[in-house]
């Protein structure tokens, strides 16, 4: 194939068979370097991405850990109607969407504005002094920052609630109330991540051409248009590419940051998929029904990004 390849590359040229393969040879040592850097990535998902795949099977099974996965008995559909005959489940898919919507609708435009307003900026001292706050949270684990969290918003001593109790007399318990445990639960997200998932678009806006700029500037645009006008449809292809793939983890709310930050109060709308997974499967020791669950979950996450690459290529911006 690779040489047939080279055939179909090099014409109207015409070479013989032995010089095709020398020139094909002659790029494989070129690259070779380039070969044994990116091994490593590939050995990486083969065995903690592809393999694991296999796993799934015990989402048709009534798994135990005498007969392993591949002889515990066979039981197909069935961990998926238990699955969905049980309300909690259908309250825990809801939560899982929920959550995660709100994190992508409203936390994505974060890093994009970020990236433009960091572009703007002409001192590059203030520049890397704001890169450098805005990246170091994404370093914090969210142990830490659950504990930032608790620690400002306690009902008794936080910082926010004796605000609060200077303007209205009374304390409030943000963390043990939907409304407010919902929006504290996605801006401590857009805090932690906006500043790191910005160097994407960073990247992005270093590839723009500056003439571009110095053309919209004779024709008299202002600094508004020539962002509205050159550096967003600069950047047009990346942002639909993180868009892709952040739908692609609709179904995937990250463990951490619910787990750290929910408690029983709020459960109708803090339990989701990866903690129901935790609590179930890993403490109840429910396998089969948990690796339905997931299976499902990793289904959804395929559609959602199928769907959304269709509607971008539509727009000539699609991943494939």
């Amino acid at each position: 194939m690779f040489r047939s390849y080279l055939q179909e590359t090099l014409t109207p040229y015409t070479f013989t068979i032995r010089e095709v393969s020398l020139i094909g040879n002659s790029i494989w040592k070129r690259n070779l370097s380039l070969y044994v850097m990116f091994a490593p990535v590939i050995v990486f998902f083969i065995a903690f991405k592809y393999m694991p795949m296999a796993g799934s099977i015990m989402a048709f099974k009534h798994y135990n850990f005498g007969d392993g996965i591949w002889h515990s008995p066979w039981v197909g559909l069935d961990n998926f109607r238990v699955l969905f005959s049980t309300p909690a489940t259908i309250q825990i898919i809801r939560n899982t969407l929920l959550l995660s919507l709100l994190s992508i609708f409203i936390g994505f435009p974060f890093p994009i504005l970020l990236a433009i307003m960091l572009n703007e900026v002409k001192a590059m001292w203030f520049k890397r002094l704001v890169q450098t706050l805005i990246f170091l949270p994404h370093f914090f684990s969210w142990i830490i920052v659950a504990g930032i969290i608790v620690t400002v918003f306690s009902q008794q001593s936080g910082v926010v609630n004796e605000l609060w109790k200077s303007l209205f007399g009374h304390s409030f318990a943000f963390l043990y109330h939907e409304g407010s445990w919902l929006a504290i639960f996605v801006s401590s997200g857009i805090w932690k991540e906006a500043g790191f998932s910005a160097i994407v678009y960073l990247a992005a806006l270093g590839s723009i051409d500056s003439s571009l700029y110095e053309a919209a500037g004779l024709d008299g645009a202002n600094k508004w248009k020539q962002i509205w006008h050159v550096t967003l449809p600069g950047i047009s292809s990346t942002v639909v590419l993180m868009f892709i793939l952040s739908m692609g983890r609709v179904m995937e709310v990250g463990f951490d940051q619910v787990f750290m930050l929910q408690n029983s109060t709020v459960s109708n709308i803090s339990e989701v998929i990866s903690t129901y997974i935790y609590k179930i499967g890993l403490m109840g020791s429910q396998f089969s029904l948990t690796a339905a669950i997931g299976l499902f979950e990793s289904i959804v996450s395929l559609i959602l990004v199928i769907i959304t690459n269709r509607i971008a290529r539509k727009f000539g911006s699609g991943l494939w």
